[in-house]
């Protein structure tokens, strides 16, 4: 058996699965997140510690005595800072929290940073963070030894080790992305040196393995190997079998993601397209990355007070898109406006705006967004025909057709089942124990397949339209706004 364990923001999730890759049992719990100033996203290591506590003691109710590996996939770019003794210097500052706006501003002034990480550096991105520690926490940074990624400090509590990944590596502005390693020239920009970073492992390959206390505290055999793993959308990639060239997924969950994998190494910055190693070797990945989907509808449900399922359950037939728009940008936005000040915004409210045209708007508004990432991709030479949903948003059909129709692409749902980040995370661990390779990461059957809309295929094009000439003028008020608050 193998086990797989996802590090995500609102919760740790983990997997028991057989050899031939069926699902045995699965096992959650929560974690929340801590919002001390605007912009300012944490955790606290220790939780996830907890967590994962939690998850284990629950998969072992189960049996563990043939667990031959464990996985990892976690959340990205998260800022895990610890001294020489290897004690948590503050709590991790998280993939969307955008206070080191300035410092990632600077860093992607300096050509070196797209030229060599294939990326622009993102506010949300773990370079820009510790520089906003050495410049807001000098003491901190001081007693700084060791810079971990998220489900990396899960590692390190499995295994004792400091090791990370090539493809979480990628999120954090200090990986050579084309040649898969650290970078000198990066790490001395941000004051750092490869002291500092984790050892860096495939991850599909065998990254350490189980620490006897632990492994005896589960009934794990000694000597259980941890995998590399995957951050959270490679890890997915390699859970819904997105590992070749040509596939690709499109993920509504909290954040939204259009996953394309690609064989070869094709980077366009100015695009902010992210472009990734993948975790399996040889193989590269690119994403549009847009911060509020699912958080979008959510936070909407809040605001009517009512939950996000009732919401979409209710709407029927595919409508064209009303007068009614809604950019999603609730905490700035990465593809392809790398805008940590912008902001979201209904517009074209009228009497016959009730809940129904409200709900839409939040999912039409998300949809567009997903164009705008489709539209980067294909500025790189990536085209998407057809893509995997997964994720919470999935389970909406009328979400599922706007998208197929404002990307004119089919949309593929799978059958039921996880294929998450967990899931990819057990494939990755069946790889590193098994010798396997990619091919064990096929894609899963086909439940039934969206079609995009002809008859309203210009009417989400205008729509795309309207809301970009809305995302341009609100951006205009945003930046009006920033020249004259004190």
């Amino acid at each position: 058996m193998y086990i797989g364990l996802d590090l995500g923001t609102s919760g740790l999730k983990g997997i028991l699965m057989d050899e031939d890759q069926a699902v045995i049992a699965e096992a959650t719990a929560p974690l929340s997140v801590s919002r001390p100033h605007p912009g300012w996203s944490e955790q606290a290591p220790s939780d996830w510690i907890t967590a994962a506590e939690t998850v284990l003691d629950q998969l072992s109710l189960h049996g563990l005595g043939a667990v031959r590996g464990i996985g990892l996939s976690g959340q990205m770019h998260g800022a895990t800072l610890l001294d020489k003794s290897d004690q948590v210097l503050r709590p991790c500052i998280l993939w969307n929290d955008t206070r080191s706006h300035e410092e990632a501003a600077e860093l992607d002034g300096d050509p070196m940073f797209r030229r060599l990480t294939g990326n622009i550096v993102f506010p949300g991105f773990t370079a820009p963070k510790v520089m906003w520690i050495a410049k807001h926490e000098p003491a901190v940074r001081d007693a700084l030894a060791h810079v971990l990624l998220p489900k990396d400090y899960l590692r390190l509590w499995l295994t004792g080790d400091h090791v990370a990944e090539m493809s979480d590596a990628s999120g954090t502005s200090w990986l050579d992305t084309g040649a898969r390693d650290w970078n000198d020239d990066l790490l001395t920009a941000t004051g750092l040196d490869r002291s500092h970073m984790p050892r860096l492992v495939e991850g599909s390959a065998v990254s350490g393995t189980m620490r006897a206390a632990l492994a005896a505290r589960w009934g794990i055999p000694a000597g259980t190997i941890v995998a590399g793993g995957g951050g959270d959308n490679a890890a997915s990639g390699v859970g819904v079998g997105v590992v070749r060239a040509g596939d690709a997924f499109v993920s509504l969950g909290t954040s939204g993601v259009l996953f394309a994998a690609n064989d070869g190494y094709q980077p366009d910055a100015d695009t902010a397209v992210h472009t990734f190693c993948h975790a399996v070797p040889k193989t590269w990945h690119q994403m549009g990355v847009i911060l509020s989907c699912t958080d979008a509808l959510n936070w909407f449900a809040g605001l009517v007070g009512q939950d996000a399922a009732t919401l979409t359950g209710e709407l029927g037939s595919l409508q064209a898109p009303g007068a009614t728009r809604f950019l999603p940008y609730l905490g700035g936005e990465r593809t392809p406006l790398n805008s940590a000040s912008v902001r979201g915004a209904f517009v074209g409210l009228e009497h016959a705006t009730d809940r129904q045209a409200a709900t839409r708007a939040v999912l039409e508004g998300v949809t567009f967004a997903f164009r705008d990432c489709r539209d980067a991709l294909a500025a790189t030479g990536t085209k998407v025909e057809r893509l995997l949903a997964v994720g919470g948003g999935s389970r909406s059909d009328y979400w599922l057709r706007a998208i197929a129709t404002a990307l004119n692409c089919t949309v593929q749902v799978p059958v039921a089942g996880d294929f998450g980040g967990a899931f990819g995370a057990a494939r990755l661990a069946l790889m590193a124990a098994s010798g396997a390779g990619a091919e064990i990461a096929t894609l899963p059957k086909i439940a039934r397949v969206i079609e995009p809309d002809a008859t309203l295929k210009d009417a989400f094009d205008e729509g795309h339209a309207g809301f970009c000439a809305t995302r341009s003028a609100i951006m205009a008020l945003n930046t009006a706004s920033n020249r004259t608050s004190p």
